[in-house]
């Protein structure tokens, strides 16, 4: 009879585990990362890209403002456009995010350029990447190195997360 409890209680612990490795964020602090990753970047390359979905729970609005890791000189956002047939890519300097809002890093779109990199991004391996918010201030992530030229997080497969945490193909 103990072991259907036990058993319970072990599914429940690796639930909250889980769901803790795919948002990182403290509890004091409204703004919630989901999903970080980054490609692995051949040897020699001196930019990389990452990826992440930024989600603004608080009540007021905040603006991301930049972000840093120790692995490269430094880190912009970039926003890819089309132009009469052209694919362009513009540096964003900082981004608003009002209460409820998304702000998006994918393939192809806005992401994260890593620029300077002091050591090739490595499948398999993880780095720290630290996001400066204007009121949030710092936040810490982790962000895990899938293969070269993946097109999303492994975890993700064809999901996506809705505004209540639900997920939908």
């Amino acid at each position: 009879m103990r072991h259907p409890v036990y058993l319970m209680a072990a599914m429940l612990l690796a639930l909250c585990v889980g769901g803790k490795s795919q948002a990182q964020t403290s509890a004091a602090n409204p703004i919630v990362v989901e999903q970080p990753w980054a490609r692995a970047t051949p040897g020699g390359a001196r930019t990389g890209a990452a990826y992440m979905t930024l989600i603004n729970g608080g009540t007021s609005g905040d603006r991301l403002l930049g972000a840093t890791t120790p692995l490269a000189d430094k880190v912009q956002f970039h926003k890819e456009t089309e132009d009469n047939g052209v694919s362009r890519m513009r540096q964003v300097q900082s981004m608003e995010l009002k209460p409820g809002a998304k702000i998006i890093f994918e393939p192809g779109e806005l992401h994260m350029m890593i620029v300077g990199l002091k050591q090739p991004l490595t499948e398999g391996q993880t780095f720290s990447l630290t996001l400066q918010f204007e009121k949030a201030g710092n936040i810490e992530v982790t962000v895990p190195i899938q293969k070269v030229g993946a097109m999303q997080h492994e975890d993700m497969g064809s999901m996506a997360h809705e505004p209540d945490g639900a997920m939908k193909k």
